[in-house]
C-alpha cells in the first residue's frame, strides 16, 4: 500500500508539471509558406539538468532553401542538441533561433513543428499497423484524409513500399513489440516514410544510419538521398562517407562551429576535418 500511494503521488506531481515548451498551446504565430531558411544567432545553452556544463557557446549557422547541410564533430560538442533546438524540443539560453527569418520561439509549437521531420538514429514503430505507423507522422485529422497513393508515395520515396508489399498482409502488417520482426534498416525506412508523410520543408537527420550495418546503411542512404530532395536537409553524422557531397559541412568543436565549406574545401585547409577523416580512412575511397 505504501508503495502504490508513492507511485500515486508522483503520477500526480507529474500531471501537476506544466511544460515550458506546450505543443497543445494554441499560443503563438502560425506560418503557412514556410521556405526552409534556418538560422542560428551567437545561441547559447545547457542542458536544465546539468546548468553548470555549457553545450553551446555562442554558436552561430546559417542553412538556406534546398540546402543539404552536415554537422560533424567529436560526440559532445553540440550537434544533436542544435537539432533539438530546431524541433524546439528546448529553448536557448541566449540568442535566437530563425526560420525564415522570424525567431521560433514567436510561433505556435504545433503549427511550426508541422513543417519539419525528423529522423533518428533508433526509430520506435508503436503497437499497430505498418500504415498506422508511417500515418503518424500526421496529426488525427490530417490522417484521416490522407489516401493510399499518398501513402505508397511517402513509401516509394522511402525505399520500403516493395517490401511492405512483399509481406503477406501488406501495409496492414502488425508491428511493434508483437508484431512481424523488422531488421534495423527496415524500421529506419518506415520512420522515414513517416517523416516523408507530411511533405515538411525542413528535414532533420540525427545520424539515421550510425547504428546499421554497411548494407543496410546503403539501402537506407539511397532512401535518405532521395528524401531530401527538394527540401532543406540538416544531418548530423559520425560516418562522414554519409555526407561528402553535402553543400557545406559545419565542423562543430566545444559548442562553437570551427570550420565550414564543403567537403574538398575542408580537405584542403588540412585542420579538424581533415584529421576526422584521415581517422575514418576516406582519402583511400
Amino acid at each position: 500500500m505504501g508503495k502504490a500511494k508513492q507511485a500515486a503521488q508522483n503520477v500526480a506531481r507529474i500531471f501537476d508539471v506544466k511544460p515550458n515548451i506546450d505543443s497543445t498551446s494554441t499560443e503563438g504565430d502560425i506560418i503557412k509558406d514556410v521556405v526552409g531558411d534556418i538560422e542560428f544567432r551567437d545561441v547559447h545553452f545547457r542542458y536544465p539538468t546539468r546548468r553548470h556544463v555549457p553545450v553551446l557557446r555562442g554558436l552561430n549557422l546559417t542553412v538556406k532553401k534546398g540546402q543539404f547541410v552536415a554537422l560533424v564533430g567529436p560526440s559532445g560538442c553540440g550537434k544533436s542538441t542544435t537539432i533539438s533546438l530546431i524541433e524546439m524540443f528546448y529553448r536557448p539560453l541566449a540568442g535566437q533561433v530563425l526560420i525564415d527569418g522570424v525567431d521560433i520561439a514567436t510561433l505556435n509549437v504545433a503549427n511550426y513543428r508541422s513543417h519539419i521531420g525528423l529522423v533518428q538514429q533508433e526509430p520506435v514503430l508503436y503497437q499497430g499497423t505498418i500504415r498506422e505507423n508511417i500515418l503518424l507522422g500526421l496529426g488525427e485529422k490530417e490522417s484521416e484524409d490522407v489516401s493510399d497513393e499518398e501513402v505508397f508515395a511517402a513509401s516509394k520515396k522511402a525505399n520500403i513500399h516493395n517490401f511492405i508489399m512483399s509481406l503477406p498482409d501488406g501495409y496492414d502488417t502488425l508491428c511493434g513489440s508483437k508484431g512481424t520482426l523488422l531488421s534495423g534498416g527496415q524500421k529506419q525506412r518506415i520512420a522515414i516514410a513517416r517523416a516523408l508523410i507530411r511533405n515538411p520543408k525542413v528535414l532533420l537527420l540525427d545520424e539515421a544510419t550510425s547504428a546499421l550495418d554497411s548494407e543496410s546503411e546503403k539501402v537506407v542512404q539511397a532512401a535518405l538521398d532521395e528524401a531530401a530532395k527538394g527540401r532543406t536537409t540538416i544531418a548530423v553524422a559520425h560516418r562522414l562517407s554519409t555526407i561528402q557531397n553535402a553543400d557545406v559541412i559545419y565542423v562543430f568543436d566545444q559548442g562553437k562551429v570551427v570550420e565550414a565549406g564543403t567537403h574538398d574545401e575542408l580537405i584542403e585547409k588540412r585542420e579538424i576535418y581533415y584529421q576526422l577523416v584521415r581517422m575514418q580512412d576516406l582519402e583511400k575511397k
